[in-house]
């Protein structure tokens, strides 16, 4: 008899994922489905970059590239971090990915022994707990409520550090709130790494350009802890190519080599073509994207309203990204017909077999309370769904 190995037995799949599929099965048998579930801006991807793709396509740009990706693309992301984040990585600091997923997974991979703690505040992106389960290290997790924004402090991350601590993991702008740390809340928590110089953090900023209060701070912004972040990016949120599967690192040599060295076994590098159309991406002004975010902005003030309207929902303003995370306790308990609340999940459910909108429990995310709403959407589609999600909410008592 075949047995499939622990690691793989322990692994959760992705809730994101596993509600898209839920959603794209109940559409071919006919349901008529909104899926807020997906974590995919609805925009194609601008036009200059796949003009760039088809220019790569007739130059023949078709052979394996450097495993770090084409020197010319490395080139323009050293730049893109320096205009864009103050940060100095050189070319050989830089190593691209088939997607930011993928750039974590090499950052965990080359850095977690065995037993080996890595601290991750909730809510979380579903991945972080699984790429770490996979390096066979132990997650900490640190939570953060709706009162504070969903955000750790400084002193709540200091607290978690043990001596086995190796790295911490988080996302901001965040993915499922939407929540941003100022730049004053990442000097606390550069603060704490100064004073525990063993620790990495891996800075997930694949949002970073959706974003609506303000510039991006990233935590690796502080030099006197810049060799122990390991700051990563890509092309997938807001230059709407999340199917052309890139995202990339800026880290110390020492772990930048190694992340090379880890896909080298991998995957080798990324597909050449992406690579050639994300040069410019890297490259353009990112004030082409203004009218994107402005929609953004729109639809997530739109939900907000309308969330506002729903007795028992409590939710606070995300500052980026494309989500909203609401609580949803007070449902807990309550009945429809045959059907009892007893969780988020089956909140989840009940919404998606009572209004047909497809949505994400925030157990997934490391809280019990919330649900995950993607306002990536028109905002025609936002309001029928939320119009059906305010119905069905009603029936329960």
């Amino acid at each position: 008899m075949i047995q499939l190995s622990d690691r793989l037995l322990a692994m959760e799949e992705s809730a994101t994922i596993a509600m898209s599929r839920i959603s794209r099965e109940l559409k071919a048998a006919g349901k008529d489905v909104i899926s807020l579930s997906l974590g995919e801006p609805d925009f194609f991807t601008p036009e200059f970059i796949k003009d760039a793709a088809k220019e790569a396509l007739d130059q023949n740009y078709t052979m394996y590239t450097p495993v770090a990706g084409y020197d010319d693309l490395r080139e323009s992301i050293s730049l893109k971090f320096k205009r864009d984040n103050g940060l100095n990585y050189s070319k050989d600091q830089i190593v691209v990915s088939t997607g930011a997923k993928q750039s974590i997974a090499n950052a965990v991979l080359s850095c977690i022994n065995p037993g080996d703690e890595v601290i991750i505040p909730a809510p979380y992106w579903v991945s972080y707990i699984e790429i770490v389960k996979v390096a066979e290290g132990i997650p900490v997790i640190v939570h953060a409520g709706i009162e504070t924004d969903f955000k750790i402090t400084a002193k709540q991350f200091e607290d978690a550090i043990t001596p086995k601590t190796k790295m911490m993991i988080f996302s901001s702008p965040c993915n499922p709130t939407g929540s941003l740390y100022s730049q004053e809340e990442l000097r606390g928590l550069a603060d704490v790494l100064v004073k525990n110089p063993s620790v990495v953090v891996i800075s997930d900023e694949i949002y970073e350009h959706i974003n609506f209060v303000g510039k991006h701070q990233s935590l690796a912004q502080f030099p006197e802890i810049f060799d122990q972040v390991i700051t990563i990016n890509g092309v997938s949120k807001a230059w709407a190519m999340t199917g052309w599967r890139l995202g990339y690192i800026g880290a110390s040599k020492l772990i930048a080599d190694a992340c090379n060295k880890v896909q080298g076994q991998f995957t080798s590098a990324t597909c050449s073509i992406a690579q050639r159309a994300a040069i410019v991406a890297m490259k353009a002004d990112p004030a082409v994207l203004q009218d994107m975010i402005k929609a953004f902005k729109s639809r997530r003030d739109l939900v907000l309203g309308m969330l506002k309207e729903m007795p028992g929902v409590k939710a606070n303003t995300p500052e980026g990204a494309f989500y909203i995370f609401p609580d949803i306790s007070y449902f807990i308990g309550k009945k429809y017909k045959d059907t009892t609340i007893t969780s988020a999940h089956d909140l989840c459910l009940y919404l998606l077999s009572e209004a047909m909108v497809a949505l994400v429990s925030g157990e997934s995310f490391g809280s019990n309370n919330c649900i995950r709403i993607s306002y990536a959407a028109s905002e025609e589609t936002l309001v029928k769904a939320m119009t059906r999600v305010k119905e069905a909410l009603a029936k329960l008592a």
